[in-house]
């Protein structure tokens, strides 16, 4: 019944929702009409195609850091929890799109920063002060935050049900943090067919980017920071950072994959049980279509000389997700705006 109310709201709230502007490359695709509102996982991702049980590491124990256990490795999903939330959403019946609604798979939360530490839980769990400065935003995070604890603390993001953790390294000019503006993370799909779209499994953690790339970053390549608002009027002495003109600001957009193994939560290298999508479907390696992230992080900067990340250069700009979504909430956000190709904001005012 809760899942039904939300659905209901989420169509409610549809209407005349905020746009996306200014971002290169992040529109997803359109006109893909109504959904059929069932979704399956394909059969190379049930826990039958699943490593052998002397190569698959044992379940995540409970308490350990979002990361999974400190030595690293593959975390095998928890087949039952996702079984169960795949379930729900299955369940949770389609409703019709109001007229009016821009028709795009896609919807929004909205966060402030909540901490910043030299910490992280997944690439470095438990190891306190052994990364560099990252900007945390959702609820607080340090080294050894677990998925339990997400769940429990406080969080910035407005979108209700949605506790997950996101970071980026810090941005700093001349040494000194730059203030942000605001940051937003999209959920969209970018495969050609979004009603083959399922929610993240319980736990999942991602790492998109590179903190250890460190090369020019060339004016006009993908990867790079950009000015929203306004034009680019020039680049600091290096190359690396665009300078904007007055009344807008510096900002990155960073997009995770779309397609999932089926199989793991985590991986080694904290990015090789998500895959890209081919021919505009998830197939292969990585059969199982999940939302696709977009960061867009907005800075009280100008550009510049000055500028550098925690991390590096600006080409080591990277990003981390941790899930704690709520599965009903997030179940429902996917069935109304992801698989029905309708355009929404936050549950449940949508805007």
């Amino acid at each position: 019944m809760a899942v039904v109310l939300l659905v209901s709201l989420a169509l409610a709230g549809c209407k005349n929702p905020p746009l996306r502007s200014g971002a290169p490359g992040s529109s997803p695709s359109t006109g893909l009409g109504h959904a059929t509102g069932r979704a399956t996982v394909p059969p190379s991702a049930t826990p039958s195609a699943a490593p052998s049980a002397s190569s698959a590491p044992a379940p995540t124990p409970s308490g350990s850091p979002v990361g999974g256990a400190p030595a690293g490795g593959w975390v095998p999903v928890a087949q039952t929890a996702w079984r169960q939330q795949l379930k729900v959403f299955n369940d949770t019946a389609p409703k019709p799109v109001p007229g009016g609604v821009v028709r795009v798979p896609e919807f929004q939360t909205n966060c402030t920063v909540s901490n910043e530490a030299p910490d992280d839980p997944i690439v470095l769990p438990g190891l306190a002060g052994a990364s560099h400065m990252h900007t945390f935003f959702g609820p607080v995070v340090d080294a050894t935050t677990t998925t339990a604890d997400l769940l429990a603390r406080r969080t910035t993001c407005d979108a209700p049900g949605d506790n997950s953790a996101y970071w980026v390294p810090q941005l700093m000019r001349d040494g000194k943090p730059v203030k942000i503006k605001s940051f937003r993370v999209y959920y969209g799909a970018r495969v050609k067919d979004p009603s083959k779209v399922v929610p993240f499994p319980p736990g999942l953690v991602v790492v998109q980017g590179d903190a250890k790339r460190q090369v020019a970053t060339r004016n006009g390549g993908s990867g790079e920071f950009w000015c929203a608002g306004s034009a680019e009027i020039g680049r600091s002495a290096d190359g690396n950072w665009p300078i904007c003109a007055p009344g807008g600001n510096l900002i990155f957009q960073l997009v995770f994959q779309d397609c999932w193994d089926g199989k793991h939560i985590d991986s080694p290298n904290h990015k090789s049980h998500m895959g890209p999508m081919k021919d505009g479907r998830c197939t292969g390696e990585y059969p199982v279509a999940v939302p696709n992230l977009s960061f867009m992080v907005n800075y009280e900067s100008l550009g510049g000389d000055g500028l550098s990340l925690s991390s590096g250069m600006a080409s080591s700009m990277h990003g981390d997700f941790a899930n704690a979504w709520k599965p009903a909430n997030l179940g429902a956000l996917v069935k109304v705006c992801i698989v029905a190709s309708a355009k929404c904001g936050t549950t449940p005012s949508f805007g």
